[in-house]
């Protein structure tokens, strides 16, 4: 595989990685992740592959680590990977492309009373009078 299609099939994949992290899904990357580098004769691989991934999940999760940090040590991973084990194109293509998308749930509040309401806590009195006038 040319170095050019390399650097962008892992970079792909490592922005997949990034998304995966970002959106709490790592149990379902770590299983992947699992599946791409088992091809290695070398168990250590796969071992080390989640160790980095677990650290990666730990350390965003702290703001102790950069979004493009986590991107970069992924795709050097994943080029080094793909320069010994051409046979992982596709499994480390389909991160990039399966990579979950971030969804925004918008909703709305109204509330009618004379208290104040800070986020979903109301403070204040509140009357409930039914349609029926009771």
């Amino acid at each position: 595989m040319y170095g050019e299609a390399v650097m962008a099939v892992s970079t792909g994949a490592a922005s997949g990685v990034l998304s995966y992290l970002l959106q709490g899904q790592v149990d379902v990357l770590s299983t992947r992740i699992s599946a791409i580098f088992r091809r290695s004769s070398n168990p250590h691989e796969e071992t080390s592959a989640l160790q980095m991934l677990n650290e990666h999940a730990e350390a965003l999760s702290r703001r102790e680590i950069t979004e493009r940090a986590v991107t970069d040590n992924w795709t050097e991973l994943f080029a080094a990977f793909l320069g010994a084990h051409t046979d992982a194109r596709a499994d480390i293509e389909e991160l990039a492309s399966a990579a979950p998308n971030r969804a925004n749930t918008i909703g709305s509040q109204n509330n009618y009373s004379s208290g104040v309401f800070i986020g979903n806590n109301h403070y204040g009195e509140i009357n409930i009078s039914t349609r029926n006038g009771g």
